[in-house]
């Protein structure tokens, strides 16, 4: 199971919660935003397709 660790949307009414969130102007800006977090989080982007980026850590901290 991954673990939320930022989400990046272009209308902050879509998103609510406890993980730091960014709030981009356009599509455009959202996706530099959720690849430039992808590489300095090591973590996965994953594109929901409502307007709404979310980055997750998938790596097995049981290892």
């Amino acid at each position: 199971m991954g673990r939320i660790m930022a989400i990046v949307a272009f209308d902050s009414n879509q998103v609510a919660g406890g993980e730091p969130i960014f709030i981009t102007k356009d599509k455009s800006e959202q996706q530099k935003v959720a690849f430039l977090l992808e590489k300095i989080l090591d973590a996965a982007a994953h594109d929901l397709e409502n307007g709404v980026m979310i980055l997750v850590d998938h790596s097995d901290s049981d290892k």
